[in-house]
């Protein structure tokens, strides 16, 4: 990995959370990701389940984690089973995780080669009564490919049909949306990796520049400071291609006049981060460019205020929708009109502000997280309102990454990111 170690304790306060919240005589498996195959010989570079990883650190392919709070013996309540490792396997793809180091690694003592897990785990399951899956319930997913997970659960329920079964998802959705110290530093450093790389761009943009040129100058600066790359996949949308909310493409040339904005933003240690700036290609925003951008602006630092313990995440979403009316407004984009007539179901500014102001974030870039009950301190969300303006051949996004306080404003994780018109024309002038 090319991260800095990551502190144990960590992971075992994280198991702890969960195995307190589990009923009695259950147990709870977590599987690593498969190695996802592209052709021939060929495979997807591999990403670490993120819950596996949440409750153990471990960061390899051929994992599995059990949780057994009431297992009779203390040394089977936690168990790591990884892939032995050997001399072929260390030659051919670099050493894999001896025992020692997993225990190093997860702070679980009770470490098996995977493959003992069969034998180990139906003797516990002799002694279980409810067995906790391990399930997706993301409010976006929409995963069609079979994964080790799904198939652990289907073999799972046919070789022990007479136990009850749990969701580890209602448990992981209220912990995992709270964050610990020690993971908000990790998302700071992601955080600061971004900053990086935009400061970076801010040298290098000028007309006639690629989209595709500003991609490799961020991968470039992600990696040199020990990020796999990119935490999702990069948006550099030029011009009208901004008005693509998911455009990837990256592929066309900057002109002269044209606004860039750029969606993207670098992981760390599996944490993400999550950024969108958007620009004048030539150094300077003409002043309907500016109205444009300071009213998005405006409204992202009214929405990051309203994000304090106790606010309804859909409430606050109507409340940034109220915020957002009256800047396009003022921008001659609606007028009184089009806002007495609106459709309560579709508002007048989705016209031109057609998505959701805030998301978790975390292990995932929409990460796991309560979003039914009131916010909670040390929650962490993005804030990325935008107006759209395809006759303008213009979308203008700003967002930020912010903790929920106890008491206070949040705080922003990317504030030291360039954002206010002036910085941005001095540091593209400069």
């Amino acid at each position: 990995m090319k991260y800095f170690p990551i502190d144990r304790n960590l992971f075992i306060k994280n198991r702890k959370k969960f195995m307190a919240q589990m009923k009695p005589k259950s147990i709870a498996v977590f599987n690593s990701n498969d190695i996802y195959p592209i052709g021939a010989d060929s495979t997807m570079p591999f990403e670490q389940a993120r819950d596996i990883f949440y409750l153990s650190g471990a960061d390899q392919e051929e994992t599995i984690l059990v949780l057994f709070p009431d297992a009779l013996d203390k040394k089977n309540r936690e168990i790591l089973f990884v892939r032995e490792t050997n001399e072929h396997i260390a030659v051919w793809e670099g050493a894999k995780l001896t025992k020692e180091q997993a225990t190093a690694v997860s702070g679980i003592e009770t470490v098996y080669w995977l493959t003992d897990f069969d034998k180990v785990f139906f003797d516990l399951m002799t002694e279980a009564d409810t067995i906790y899956f391990n399930t997706n319930e993301h409010y976006r997913q929409a995963v069609e490919t079979q994964t080790r997970e799904d198939r652990f659960i289907q073999k799972c329920k046919q070789d022990f049909p007479a136990h009850q079964w749990a969701k580890s998802n209602t448990i992981l959705q209220q912990i995992r949306g709270v964050k610990e110290p020690e993971e908000i530093a990790l998302m700071q450093t992601a955080c600061d990796i971004t900053e990086k790389g935009f400061r970076r761009i801010l040298g290098f943009v000028k007309p006639g520049v690629w989209e595709y040129e500003m991609e490799a100058e961020f991968l470039h600066e992600f990696v040199r400071n020990r990020s796999k790359g990119f935490a999702y996949t990069p948006i550099i949308a030029s011009g009208a291609n901004a008005n693509v909310l998911h455009y990837v493409e990256n592929n066309q040339q900057v002109k002269d006049g044209d606004m860039i904005l750029m969606d993207l933003a670098a992981e760390y240690a599996n944490y993400s981060s999550d950024l969108t700036r958007t620009i004048p290609a030539n150094g300077r925003f003409t002043d309907r460019q500016k109205a444009v951008y300071s009213a998005v602006l405006r409204v992202k630092d009214q929405a990051t205020k309203m994000l304090v313990p106790g606010t309804l995440w859909a409430e606050y979403h109507k409340e940034v929708g109220k915020i957002m009316t009256s800047e396009l407004l003022g921008l001659g984009l609606l007028d009184k009109a089009d806002v007495q007539n609106e459709d309560p179901k579709w508002p007048a500014y989705k016209k031109y502000f057609m998505h959701g102001t805030s998301h978790h974030i975390g292990l995932d870039t929409h990460d796991y997280g309560a979003l039914k009950t009131p916010m909670k301190a040390n929650m962490v969300f993005t804030v990325e309102p935008g107006i759209y303006i395809p006759k303008e051949g213009m979308g203008i996004r700003l967002e930020d990454d912010v903790v929920i306080q106890e008491k206070g404003e949040p705080f922003n994780l990317m504030r030291n990111i360039p954002i206010e018109i002036e910085e941005i024309e001095e540091l593209m002038n400069t």
